[in-house]
């Protein structure tokens, strides 16, 4: 577990692919309690260590989760998540190309339980949920693409399914269409930077996840990855100072 912020509200860790957020039928720990047993090992905490889940990643989707150290952090955090005040930002590595750099995709999605996933409908159909997420083109190398996606709303398994609707599929991601399995049974997507206001101290944070230091593929595309995130906070430094004078 990689703790990448922490102070006395919440917590933020780099999940790595394979780990479940929260308890499954699979019995497997899940990450919150291993947080828990770190904080209780951290500061020497006897009894139960209260670990608020706040949001949830696939389990074999990697990067940034937060969660709440206090009730007070996660009532308000909750919120915030439901309300849309919370900016997250995804990478992923996709094996065809869009047919635009960047755009905006609507759909409409369904999920069935039996086979844990999701489907995509052009319009609304009964049972249906309404889908939009952004991307934009941040990079490729000679097979691959490397898309950044910012989700307008939060449905099951989303970014996989929508992009795999426009002939996109996401590396090593046989369920919604790729041609095989990443080696670890990962797929290439990874929440990468989360940005908003502290539930408590009402400080902004905006945290990245490192690029995978194991995967080849991931570092290849690092100094584009570099690149688009200086010019994001730049965009968002030029945005907030506006903000201040006006």
């Amino acid at each position: 577990m990689e703790v990448v912020y922490e102070d006395n509200h919440i917590i933020i860790v780099n999940k790595r692919p394979g780990e479940i957020v929260q308890g499954d039928k699979t019995g497997d720990e899940p990450l919150v309690e291993t947080i828990r047993q770190y904080l209780k090992v951290k500061y020497n905490k006897p009894g139960n260590v209260f670990c608020g889940v706040v949001h949830r990643l696939d389990r074999p989707v990697g990067g940034l989760v937060v969660f709440a150290k206090t009730s007070k952090a996660l009532a308000r955090l909750n919120a915030m998540f439901r309300d849309g005040q919370v900016r997250k930002s995804y990478l992923a590595i996709t094996r065809g190309m869009p047919a635009e750099s960047s755009g905006t995709l609507t759909h409409y999605i369904t999920s069935t339980e039996r086979n844990n996933k999701s489907y995509v409908h052009a319009r609304e159909v009964n049972g249906s949920k309404r889908a939009v997420l952004d991307y934009a083109l941040v990079g490729s190398t000679d097979r691959y693409n490397l898309l950044k996606v910012n989700l307008h709303t939060g449905r099951k398994h989303q970014i996989r399914v929508q992009l795999s609707a426009i002939g996109c599929p996401i590396k090593g991601d046989l369920k919604y269409g790729d041609r095989r399995s990443n080696p670890d049974g990962s797929i290439s997507l990874q929440a990468h930077r989360i940005r908003f206001v502290h539930p408590v101290s009402g400080a902004m944070i905006d945290v990245t996840a490192p690029v995978p230091a194991d995967d080849v593929l991931w570092q290849a595309l690092a100094p584009q990855i570099a690149a688009m995130d200086a010019a994001d906070s730049a965009a968002y430094a030029d945005g907030a100072s506006a903000q201040c004078r006006d």
